[in-house]
């Protein structure tokens, strides 16, 4: 019998890093050249004799039955993918050329490996998604959510987090799929991660089974029950956190491969992050009041306008407050502006306390703040609100072991009986305070102009 084609073959391809391989019509390995060993890991006397099944992937064995018996009715594959687990357990992606030879009753395949191809395209891929989730999220909670799914398409994962460090606050986890981990399992992962940001370097932690099967595999920490990969979040500013990717214990170890794509990939989220908490920190200083916190007049614009159609569409009544503390030009003369500046901030405070959840308050400036009450059912109803605001904020002030008293004036304006348009709506509440004003203050007044409650300042 004349040596086989392939053999000869084989001999020239060897020099082009390609394989050359034949199985039976049950799969099992005939012949394997001696490039192969460079594909596979195994010799090729090693993988002679058994079946294929006991090299491909777990989850590509269907597809490559499937496509096997293509080949085997006469069908030329000249695209085929899959992927084989090669002999130190790590993952080769293989595209393999294979057709069917009647005189050999066997299958005859090439295979190259192109996994350093299919790594580009992945991190191209997850580059983009990145770039992607990091326009389309909303806020950086949805941001943290497209990270998930994003790197849980690129390796195993059985949960995933996202600690966040900052030098005045610590350590802190800004997303973590997994709410029900014991408490001793959460120490230890703030530890790691914190391991991580103390050395700014990646971690890969393996149980002692997965340490035992992955040699050649860049351990760097030895730790009962684990199997995770842990990855700084790096800027030009610094590290801001760490990216925590786990599995089971049972699962298989991740590999030098894993972690080399979660570095990539932690890289670009670190960039978006920053850019998302940029942005919203930015649109927090364009939208609220610095010294409260509360949203300031342009996002109650928005508010308001936005509370004006629901109410129009769903035919309810609200209620606008105007709310100005009486003689607070007082408290900046007589004690400065550093108790002022709290004072404004107890009033805040005790105004965000006094409404609902629904409820939107405002500072317009100064010792001026605005009240919007949502779904009043009626007038009663609002001026019983407007009293509560008034009673809360009546309430002595303590700031620097001084005991200071400031009452409020409130104007009420209501929707629709004064008016369906906010600039107006605002116009008539402000009105409406400074009525409260000239009567003394320390008052709550409709906006038709009738004094329905007086309380004598004290």
């Amino acid at each position: 019998m004349t040596e086989p084609s392939y053999t000869v073959l084989s001999n020239y391809i060897d020099l082009l890093l390609d394989a050359v391989c034949a199985v039976d019509k049950q799969g099992r390995f005939q012949f394997v050249s001696a490039g192969a060993e460079r594909i596979f890991g195994y010799k090729p006397q090693e993988m002679i004799g058994r079946s294929m099944l006991d090299f491909i992937h777990p989850d590509d064995q269907p597809l490559t039955l499937a496509t096997a018996e293509q080949i085997n009715k006469g069908t030329v594959k000249l695209d085929f993918e899959n992927r084989y687990i090669r002999k130190d357990g790590s993952v080769v992606h293989l595209l393999w050329s294979a057709r069917w030879s009647d005189d050999k009753q066997q299958r005859v395949a090439v295979a190259r490996d192109i996994s350093s191809l299919k790594l580009a395209q992945r991190r191209q891929a997850a580059l983009y998604a990145i770039a992607e989730a990091a326009f389309a999220a909303d806020d950086i909670d949805q941001l943290y959510q497209h990270i998930h799914q994003i790197i849980a398409g690129l390796m195993p994962m059985h949960s995933f987090a996202i600690a966040r460090h900052d030098s005045q606050t610590g350590l802190s986890f800004g997303y973590n799929s997994t709410t029900e981990t014991p408490l001793s399992k959460q120490t230890l992962t703030a530890e790691l991660c914190k391991q991580v940001i103390d050395s700014g370097q990646s971690r890969l932690f393996y149980g002692p089974q997965q340490a035992a099967q992955s040699s050649g595999q860049r351990l760097t920490a030895l730790v009962a029950d684990l199997n995770a990969l842990a990855v700084p979040l790096k800027t030009h500013s610094g590290i801001i956190g760490v990216l925590l990717v786990q599995n089971t214990v049972q699962a298989a170890a991740y590999s030098n491969a894993d972690l080399e794509m979660l570095e990539f990939v932690a890289t670009q989220v670190a960039v978006s992050i920053e850019r998302k908490q940029m942005l919203a920190r930015l649109k927090h200083h364009a939208l609220y009041d610095q010294l409260t916190s509360l949203p300031n007049r342009e996002l109650f614009q928005d508010r308001i306008h936005s509370a004006l159609a629901r109410a129009e569409r769903e035919q309810f009544s609200l209620a606008l407050l105007y709310v100005d503390l009486d003689k607070f030009k007082h408290i900046n003369d007589s004690f400065g502006h550093n108790v002022g500046d709290e004072v404004l901030q107890i009033a805040a405070q005790r105004l965000q306390q006094a409404i609902r959840q629904t409820d939107t308050v405002a500072r317009f400036g100064g010792d001026e703040f605005v009240v919007l009450l949502e779904q009043v059912a009626n007038d009663s109803i609002a001026l019983q609100l407007a009293e509560h605001v008034r009673q809360m904020l009546g309430q002595p002030f303590l700031i620097n072991c001084q005991r200071l008293s400031i009452y409020p004036s409130i104007g009420v304006a209501l929707y629709p009986e004064h008016g369906s348009v906010q600039n107006a709506l605002i116009q008539q509440a402000d009105a409406a305070m400074y009525q409260a004003k000239q009567a003394g203050g320390n008052k709550v007044v409709l906006s038709n102009n009738k004094l329905l409650l007086n309380h004598a300042a004290n």
